[in-house]
């Protein structure tokens, strides 16, 4: 069974026929029996056949809107009757390389059953003598819902809120899981796929199956952070803590990297009461660009970047470690300013160059939505993203500095450059995602919003650096893994899993042996049925 699943890889030239267009009436009728829609309208395929990359272009045959899970489970059981109709579940469509496409295949919109009453959160009996009292509080939320509606729901609603978020909220609960979700909380909770307790999914198999760690354990680890291959997520269990009401929101600046990376290593590695509740970092360049350098790091209109402050053997670029600290509304003032002094007095950062503001914990984590909104008026949001996500071993990343931030990024890349420190312990092997070994690895995200060509540089160009530094990574022997994958080959797939290959192809053959899901990540090809 291995053999011929892994046999069946999606190779870069496999062309798509279309007998099962031509032959269609079976699984048409079917899904004429959905309690939900069904749109073979060309602007509704349309849609669905681009993502947020905005580099990959589509044609579907249908969009599904499922009214619920046995919806998604009557599309995969009508699939299986053809020979190679392909389905992918898509969310809010902030995919970059068409990860979340089925070209001539079917896309099930999954904010459908995000847009039903699903979110349902059960509170436990607080107890005003344990800290840990919310500790048994969760959301039972459908795979569809937008972590902002999550993010919402829970904090105003019941002053509650999950552990680990991502740091863009429109994007949906089944397609974090999906992948991983990581934000500046993950160095302290894990990323968003060890911060839930239960799942239901829709096999491959077109199974209904509710699984957790101790239920059905193996498809509950193959799907978070599996890549959609092996089912369609249609409601997650997240665990819930008391939510602050106010967030000190600091940004500190550093010249050099090897303080910067050594303080933030420092942080991510001390106990919860001595070290801060988020932590990320980023790279812009020293000058006063307003998109790429010093502007970039201020908090508030009110405050200035005052380049006089760094020294004089400070380079291209520069770094900035940003931190909060949650705390309430009872709180002082006082309180706050001598907590936040405590935990920074053994940084090493440039002084003078400190910015901190106080927000709610709303406004903190919708801080991105803010950006979504300048950028859709500018045009810049419509624009392709070639965007590229890596995680780098400690062992390398002052190396990765000297050669891609300070050589080959040097002027910026017209967004942000984040670079920050995550632990290994935080993250459970048992799921399906990969990442270097060692116990701390960095996040590295090139987040790029250039205006669209001619205003900007082509894409291509763009894409080509990113397969330069890529490149770069592998000739040097760097322990990396792209956060995200995007392979075309069977030989890029193999390396990104490692040693953990054949527990990927195992779990196809378990949940989805037909390989219908997910083709647009090209990881394995449509087969015909299987026993």
């Amino acid at each position: 069974m291995i053999a011929f699943i892994e046999h069946s890889f999606h190779h870069e030239n496999d062309t798509v026929e279309t007998s099962d267009q031509n032959d269609g009436a079976q699984w048409q009728e079917a899904l004429q029996k959905l309690q939900g829609t069904v749109d073979y309208d060309s602007i509704f395929t349309g849609l669905a056949g681009k993502d947020f990359g905005g580099m990959n272009r589509t044609k579907p045959l249908a969009v599904i809107r499922p009214a619920g899970s046995s919806d998604v489970a009557t599309v995969m059981k009508a699939v299986q009757t053809t020979p190679r109709l392909t389905v992918a579940a898509r969310g809010n469509g902030h995919s970059i390389n068409g990860q979340a496409m089925a070209d001539r295949g079917l896309v099930i919109d999954m904010r459908a059953m995000g847009d039903h009453p699903s979110l349902n959160v059960v509170v436990s009996s607080p107890d005003d003598n344990n800290s840990n009292s919310h500790s048994l509080s969760y959301a039972d939320v459908s795979g569809g819902a937008l972590w902002e509606d999550v993010l919402k729901r829970c904090v105003l609603g019941y002053g509650l809120a999950p552990r680990s978020w991502t740091d863009y909220l429109a994007l949906t609960v089944g397609g974090t899981l999906s992948n991983a979700g990581v934000s500046g909380q993950a160095f302290r909770y894990g990323p968003q796929t060890s911060n839930v307790t239960e799942l239901e999914v829709v096999t491959g198999r077109g199974e209904i199956v509710i699984c957790s760690e101790s239920v059905h354990s193996d498809l509950f680890f193959a799907v978070l952070g599996g890549l959609g291959q092996f089912g369609v997520i249609t409601r997650a269990r997240i665990p819930l803590q008391k939510a602050p009401d106010m967030v000190r929101w600091i940004r500190l600046v550093y010249a050099e990297f090897d303080e910067f990376s050594r303080d933030a290593e420092f942080l991510v590695s001390q106990p919860k009461d001595d070290s801060f509740d988020y932590l990320e970092g980023f790279v812009f360049v020293n000058s006063d660009d307003p998109i790429n350098g010093w502007p970039s790091v201020t908090l508030d209109s009110d405050q200035w970047f005052n380049p006089d402050f760094l020294p004089t053997s400070s380079g291209s670029v520069l770094y900035c470690l940003e931190l909060a600290l949650h705390f309430h509304h009872h709180h002082h003032p006082s309180h706050v300013d001598s907590e936040v002094d405590r935990l920074i007095k053994r940084l090493r950062f440039v002084k003078g160059l400190r910015f901190e503001v106080d927000v709610s914990y709303m406004e903190f984590l919708l801080r991105v939505k803010k950006v979504e909104q300048q950028a859709t008026v500018s045009g810049i949001w419509a624009a392709p993203h070639p965007w590229l996500n890596l995680f780098v071993s400690k062992s390398d990343i002052a190396d990765f500095d000297r050669t891609v931030f300070k050589k080959i990024l040097k002027d910026g890349i017209g967004g942000p450059m984040l670079v920050y420190p995550l632990l290994r312990s935080r993250w459970d092997s048992r799921t399906s995602v990969v990442i270097p070994e060692g116990e701390i690895f960095y996040l590295v995200a090139l987040l790029r919003f250039t205006p669209p060509y001619p205003s900007g540089p082509p894409v291509t160009d763009l894409v080509e650096e990113n397969r330069k530094i890529v490149k770069h990574c592998t000739k040097k022997g760097y322990d990396f893994k792209l956060y995200l994958p995007h392979y075309k080959t069977q030989e890029g797939w193999k390396q990104h899993f490692g040693s953990q290959w054949p527990r990927f192809v195992e779990r196809k053959a378990m949940f989805d042996p037909m390989a219908i899901l997910a083709p647009g990540q090209k990881i394995f090809s449509r087969t015909h049925n299987i026993s």
